[in-house]
């Protein structure tokens, strides 16, 4: 065997050939897999809720084409409002582009499992695969997931102190028992969620830690001018541009309400049942929603067209669109 050293070989040194990489590995697989799972959940609820969009798809081929034009115009908005709010919880600078793009593909995905757990997941994986740690990224779930409701009731309570004679009290307001009910069931969550915290173990530390990071970056978040605009004014703007939806559909089909109206009985519905866990609150706020236009004067049938119009805007009309861009996230592994 010669002694010479290795680096006076002429040439390059042999390198040992990569092992392919198998078509069918598990991994590639399940890019696979997730790539066609949003078209296929989309498929699967078309099939099962086809009666609710052909009949909205009849009634929109006769309204306005502009106003139908205004609602998907304000409905576009949504998205950009939503990623203003998503910015807004976040210490990190993200790119806009990507950001408005996954909260398009996080609207399909809403639309499929209930209480916002579809498009906190989507974030969520966004989040990471921008190298954001995972307690922050909880922790900006959660602040969004807190302001938004804070926000809804704040803009609540300014339309209820600028339009007093609009509210129907009698009418409108929970009486006391279903208010103790409500009272009653978000303190026994809370108190269960501090419970299972407490007695198990493993879950105390992360849920400390997100805490402590929740707390710090809304200490730091809301020093930044910036931020605090895109956080509670994006979160703040979402329900008007969504009533915005509601009237611009509401106008196409002839509905006898204002846009004050319609704001209100939109603010008051997704506040009465906006707690139910329904996919994208549709079901028990489509029902109070009519429920509280009628009460304002609207006929029952027109206030049902209008639901049914709003829903094929917001749900039907991006529902491919958006698996389509969630399905093309998920390929170039940005999801």
């Amino acid at each position: 065997m010669s002694s010479l050293p290795l680096t006076d070989l002429p040439g390059p040194l042999p390198t040992r050939p990569a092992p392919a990489r198998s078509p069918f590995s598990p991994a590639r697989l399940t890019r696979h897999a997730l790539t066609l799972l949003p078209v296929l959940l989309i498929g699967a609820w078309a099939a099962a809720d086809w009666r609710t969009f052909v009949d909205g798809a009849a009634r929109l081929a006769s309204a306005d084409p502009w106003w139908l034009l205004a609602g998907l115009f304000f409905t576009c908005m949504g998205w950009v409002a939503a990623a203003c709010v998503r910015q807004g919880a976040m210490p990190e600078r993200l790119p806009p582009g990507l950001l408005l793009a996954s909260q398009f593909a996080a609207g399909a995905a809403n639309q499929v499992l209930p209480a916002s757990i579809g498009a906190h997941a989507v974030t969520l994986r966004f989040l990471h695969n921008r190298g954001i740690p995972l307690a922050r990224a909880t922790a900006s779930l959660a602040l969004y997931s807190l302001v938004k409701p804070i926000a809804k009731t704040a803009v609540l309570l300014g339309f209820l102190v600028a339009f007093p004679e609009l509210l129907h009290l009698g009418e409108l307001v929970p009486d006391e028992r279903t208010l103790l009910l409500v009272a009653a069931g978000v303190t026994v969550a809370l108190a269960a969620a501090g419970a299972l915290a407490a007695a198990v173990r493993p879950l105390r530390r992360p849920l400390v830690r997100c805490v402590r990071t929740a707390l710090t970056d809304a200490r730091i978040l809301h020093t930044r001018p910036s931020r605090v605009l895109a956080l509670w004014g994006g979160a703040a703007a979402t329900p008007l541009l969504q009533a915005s939806v509601i009237a611009s559909v509401g106008s196409a089909l002839g509905l006898p309400l204002s846009w004050t109206q319609v704001t209100l009985s939109l603010l008051l519905a997704s506040t009465a049942v906006g707690a139910v866990p329904a996919p994208g609150g549709i079901g028990p706020v489509d029902a109070a929603l009519v429920f509280t236009m009628v009460t304002f004067g609207a006929p029952m049938s027109l206030s049902a067209a209008t639901v049914i119009g709003y829903r094929v805007l917001t749900v039907w009309v991006p529902l491919l669109p958006g698996a389509l861009v969630l399905s093309i996230l998920v390929q170039r592994k940005i999801l």
